[in-house]
């Protein structure tokens, strides 16, 4: 069970998030930094109770149509190692301490409980409560049960967003640029969705990940 601190953290990670974004390929905005705001998301437990995962939505405010990204991170209390490309950023904890922030998509343990997630054998929790399930987070599968651990994802980004190869000739495709009521593609074999909040102040939902066979 990860146990949500109430304290600081240094740089926050908005700000990582706005000097990492842009070195996107699909990253939406101009030459200026983006203008980001907490918009919602959710976290997963790591079973060894080791690395924090989040998945955090942002919206970019600074374009004249405001943008919502999808924003998978981990937090682990030392640098992982090999995975240098794929850090965003480090920040002091005011309880942990020094935490080393990673592009999610790049960690296996991430990976592995997105796909349990999926197939409905972990639970989405509360992005900033303690123990408590996100009844707001969506999921389905068909098809044949696999492990979901044991697997080093290896990313590719795109200008939609990042997918990665997973069991049974399937493809995870994190969609990185969120579409308002977007469902799950025809014939997919899992996907989930979320909610977040528009700039407006309105509550929508869409497709977050979506694991099919292109």
């Amino acid at each position: 069970m990860a146990v949500i601190h109430r304290t600081t953290l240094t740089p926050t990670k908005l700000e990582l998030l706005s000097a990492w974004l842009p070195t996107r390929p699909w990253y939406r905005g101009g030459a200026d930094a983006p203008v980001l705001e907490k918009s919602g998301g959710f976290r997963l437990d790591d079973p060894e109770g080791e690395v924090g995962i989040e998945f955090m939505v942002a919206t970019d405010t600074s374009t004249p149509e405001p943008t919502a990204y999808l924003l998978p991170l981990t937090y682990r209390g030392a640098p992982r190692a090999g995975a240098e490309r794929a850090l965003v950023g480090t920040a002091e904890h005011g309880v942990l301490g020094r935490r080393w922030v990673y592009d999610g998509c790049h960690d296996p343990v991430l990976i592995g409980e997105l796909l349990a997630l999926i197939q409905g054998r972990a639970q989405a929790m509360a992005q900033s409560v303690t123990d408590t399930p996100d009844h707001e987070v969506t999921r389905s599968f068909t098809g044949e049960p696999f492990a979901a651990t044991g697997l080093v994802p290896e990313p590719a980004d795109d200008a939609r967003g990042t997918r990665l190869a997973a069991p049974h000739g399937t493809v995870l495709r994190i969609h990185r640029v969120l579409r308002r009521g977007s469902g799950p593609a025809a014939g997919a074999a899992g996907h989930v969705a979320g909610v977040w909040d528009t700039p407006d102040g309105t509550r929508t939902g869409g497709v977050f990940t979506t694991l099919g066979t292109e």
